[in-house]
């Protein structure tokens, strides 16, 4: 008996026990009877050719070893989505028409697009007594082979109430498929149809009421192009966060009239590589959020401003994530300052990082070079912290500014092209804190330089409960980031602290390090000693 096979099989996505693949043919294969699929495994160790056999190439293949040919009754092509919601929940037509049952739902509040199982196991847990489908908010279908829409109209009669859909990793195989589906989820707010390799629309899309109210969508690891992207963008007039990781996009096109709406972006895990690249999405008029992990690039560059000044690209952009990238020189942190509306960065794992021995001195001139910057890698920048970055970089450039041409007699104040381009925003550190006078400026080791360690004891007499930590601190540290230092570490609220020290030397008496600017060293501190914090 030969085995069904769809009309519409070429091209489909298909699970074969639990590995996913693509059919790229479907007919015989001489000398042998009968139909054979030829299939593109989504993983290429699976496959045994390149869709040739014998001599005649049936298919291709991406991968010279990515093919295979199958019997049609080894493949699953999949379900309809009401068919996957019933089996994921427990539920089969009886149920829902069982009269008298009411039942309650407590979703969560949010959705993540990261462990998107999180859902299926909130919903799990919870012993619910569902006595229609209509009562559902929140579906995860994750892995449930939803192939196909169903029934015209099945999904809005049933389930008139669902908000937010995890379509991920299932069969689906165009986004006509995914339209079919959201065409009946009239309220639809939040998307996820990630990890499903699918056919976009090679012209623009217009006219299709589907995601009129989609304000969340995650396609990771579908294979779209941002070209795709911009063609189907007509029909998300109000989206707000647009997640895109993993697809390979690498060439960006300026979004005409389109995701104007839009907040939020993650094109981490795709190969940019220039970042120039970024001009073409720099004047999207709400993107608040930018996520440009992995992505291979090594500069950023705002042309449209000079030193000090701020750019007109990303004017509303207040969150920036670059690490994991290439970036390697301190030009590429200079830019991030002409960003109007920053307030946090991500930045670690860059070749920059490394150009640097002591992390904390490396988060110091971060912050001292991007002046609105409130978040760096996680961690909040207190005022005390950045008074402190602010300082000691205006003491450690100090000399070189004089020596390219800088006086605090404004008269004679003229830096070169060279040491602003280096350090645009001297300038304004020197409005702010005054102009540094020669007298005033040590001779300054260079910074990436091993400074002296001291082992001290950081104790809080007042607060028993916090028990005595053992830090190393380099003895040129300024008592101002070693208060920076302490904000973070023994997590203190924005009160003023109090620092003192005791030493064996002075048993039973306190010295206060009541001079922000001057060094650990200034007081004699040695090694053993105890820091003392109040506030």
């Amino acid at each position: 008996m030969t085995a069904w096979v769809p009309p519409d099989a070429l091209g489909r996505r298909v699970l074969c026990g639990t590995e996913y693949a693509t059919v790229q043919y479907v007919g015989t294969v001489p000398p042998t009877a009968g139909t054979w699929l030829g299939v593109e495994w989504d993983d290429p160790q699976r496959g045994k050719h390149d869709g040739t056999h014998e001599g005649t190439q049936y298919f291709k293949c991406r991968h010279p070893r990515g093919g295979s040919f199958i019997r049609p009754n080894k493949a699953n092509f999949g379900v309809d989505f009401l068919t996957a919601v019933k089996a994921r929940y427990g539920l089969n037509d009886e149920d829902n028409v069982h009269p008298g049952k009411e039942s309650t739902l407590f979703f969560g509040k949010t959705v993540e697009f990261v462990g998107m199982d999180s859902i299926i196991e909130q919903q799990r847990q919870c012993s619910f007594s569902f006595s229609r489908l209509n009562q559902l908010v929140d579906i995860s279908v994750r892995e449930c082979a939803v192939s196909h829409a169903g029934r015209e109209e099945e999904i809005s009669r049933t389930c008139p109430n669902i908000r937010r859909v995890d379509l991920s990793k299932n069969l689906i195989s165009s986004w006509e498929t995914a339209t079919d589906i959201a065409s009946q989820v009239q309220n639809l707010e939040t998307l996820n149809i990630s990890e499903n390799k699918m056919k976009f629309p090679a012209t623009s899309i217009s006219g299709s009421s589907a995601f009129l109210k989609l304000r969340i969508l995650a396609l990771n690891q579908t294979e779209i192009t941002w070209t795709e992207v911009l063609l189907c963008a007509p029909g998300w007039p109000a989206l707000e966060e647009l997640y895109l990781t993993s697809n390979n996009i690498t060439v960006l096109e300026r979004p005409e009239n389109v995701l104007q709406t839009l907040k939020v972006l993650d094109l981490s895990d795709n190969q940019l590589l220039d970042g120039n690249q970024l001009h073409q999405i720099a004047h999207l008029p709400s993107l608040e959020q930018l996520m440009l992990r992995n992505t291979g690039i090594s500069s950023i560059h705002f042309p449209d401003a000079g030193f000090g000044c701020k750019t007109k690209m990303f004017p509303s952009l207040k969150h920036l994530e670059i690490k994991d990238n290439q970036i390697s020189q301190w030009s590429s942190i200079n830019e991030l300052d002409k960003l109007p509306s920053l307030r946090s960065l991500q930045c670690r794992n860059n070749p920059l990082m490394d150009t640097e021995k002591n992390q904390e001195t490396l988060r110091q001139l971060i912050i001292a070079k991007i002046s609105q910057l409130e978040v760096l890698n996680k961690s909040e920048i207190l005022p005390a912290e950045r008074k402190g970055a602010e300082l000691d970089y205006r003491k450690i450039f100090g000399r070189d500014w004089i020596a390219a041409g800088g006086h605090w007699n404004p008269e004679r104040n003229k830096p070169s092209e060279d040491f602003l381009a280096a350090h645009p925003r001297y300038p304004s550190l020197c409005l702010k804190y005054g102009a540094p006078e020669e007298g005033e400026l040590e001779r300054q080791q260079p910074v990436t330089l091993k400074n002296q360690l001291l082992t001290l004891t950081i104790k809080c007499p007042d607060k028993p409960e916090q028990k005595p930590l053992e830090k190393k601190l380099p003895d040129s540290m300024t008592i101002q980031r070693v208060k920076g230092l302490l904000y973070r570490l023994l997590k203190i609220p924005g009160s003023e602290l109090k620092l003192s020290y005791e030493s064996s030397k002075l048993e039973g008496k306190e010295v206060d390090l009541d001079n922000d600017l001057k060094p650990l060293q200034f007081y004699s501190i040695e090694n053993g000693d105890s820091v003392l914090v109040r506030w």
